[in-house]
């Protein structure tokens, strides 16, 4: 039976247990498991390798995003090291110029070190991603919406470019989450997900997930998640198995949510720009309405150069400040200084991330009182003179 993605929330992946009846995957907290002889054993061996807990998580997340094969790590950055393992001395990768601080910093601080460089390029603009790839470039790695500034890149025809060069196409799906939107539908190679956002969606764990197509591909990466290690425990792939079943009906209050205060910004005179690619002024509108089923819950704002932003953070009462996005409460951050602090100053003036930037990453509280609480904060804000 094909089932929508509402009901694979619930029922996708490995549902219940067969074995007693269980409604819900049980917790396998087990590091290894008795062989039946020497070369004999029940489908598991060590829980680095595999554990039946994660298995349900991991092929979950592949029926989700419409792939074939998952796999879940310790982190969202974790998941990131893994894919960029994939790559060797001398490889380049195209990168969306605003991208997660933490992916940036990867590339930049380690990954270099191994002479597996970068090219930051504008992803929305489809000859720049097209001028971009050259010999050396192995892979197109685009956030869509982009970590804090939510451009929009259109994956179909960057896939197209992209595969007409024999390059691979990574997307960074956490914004969106497969309920919004499915880049390997789209022509995407590899999907990575923070699954501590959105997916897990209550501030409670951290993780990682990868979806992937190609049995090949597939391999490539079980491969080096076993031998780099960086797997997620059976606990927080029960959390996250938990999450993602109320996935819809919280992403539906999310996005709500996210258009009536992005709208209200718009028209507050409180701000002088504002970032969501839910409103019909935004340039990256029309794609984001043709490959996903909505705008996120996600929005940046650039307060008016008459309040402090400093100030402003200090006054919310409701919503909290600090690192993270995608729970059940509102938090804000200032990219500047927190998610993109690892990006040198320049680059970020360049692409938009400037000291009044503000990301908020809108929860599922009553959006009367989430506007109420700006509101306050923004006009309490006002600079003296």
């Amino acid at each position: 039976m094909s089932l929508k993605i509402d009901s694979l929330l619930i029922h996708g992946g490995i549902d219940g247990d067969e074995t007693t009846g269980a409604v819900n995957v049980p917790v396998y907290q087990t590091s290894t498991y008795k062989q039946d002889g020497l070369g004999k054993n029940r489908g598991w061996e060590y829980s680095r390798t595999g554990n039946p807990t994660r298995a349900a998580l991991e092929k979950l997340i592949a029926d989700l995003e419409g792939g074939e094969y998952g796999l879940a790590f310790a982190s969202g950055l974790a998941a990131i090291n893994t894919v960029l393992s994939l790559f060797k001395k001398g490889d380049k990768l195209v990168v969306s110029d605003n991208i997660y601080g933490g992916t940036f910093r990867i590339l930049d601080n380690v990954y270099k070190n191994f002479d597996i460089t970068y090219k930051i390029v504008d992803t929305s603009d489809l000859e720049a991603v097209e001028k971009a790839i050259d010999e050396d470039v192995k892979a197109v790695y685009i956030e869509t919406p982009a970590n804090p500034l939510l451009t929009i890149t259109d994956i179909e025809e960057v896939s197209k470019i992209a595969h007409k060069h024999d390059k691979l196409v990574i997307v960074d799906n956490t914004f969106l989450t497969p309920y919004l939107q499915r880049p390997l539908e789209l022509g995407a190679d590899i999907v990575i997900h923070s699954g501590t956002k959105y997916l897990g969606g209550h501030s409670d764990t951290v993780s990682g997930l990868v979806a992937v197509k190609d049995k090949a591909l597939a391999d490539r990466l079980y491969y080096l998640q076993n031998a780099i290690g960086g797997v997620l425990a059976p606990w927080d792939s029960f959390l996250m198995i938990r999450g993602i079943k109320t996935l819809g009906v919280r992403m539906d209050r999310h996005v709500e949510n996210a258009g009536k205060i992005a709208r209200w910004l718009q028209d507050s005179g409180y701000v002088q720009k504002v970032y969501y690619p839910g409103l019909e002024s935004d340039p990256g509108y029309e794609i984001q309405k043709k490959q996903a089923s909505g705008a996120g819950a996600m929005i940046s704002f650039v307060l008016d150069e008459k309040y402090d932003y400093k100030k402003f953070f200090e006054e919310l009462k409701l919503v909290t400040l600090a690192e993270s996005l995608g729970g059940v409460e509102s938090l804000v951050c200032h990219p500047a200084s927190m998610t993109h602090a690892a990006i040198p100053a320049d680059i970020r003036k360049q692409v938009g991330i400037v000291d009044e930037l503000i990301r908020l990453s809108v929860g599922i509280e009553n959006v009367d009182d989430l506007i109420e609480d700006l509101k306050q904060a923004i006009e309490a804000s006002e600079a003296e003179g």
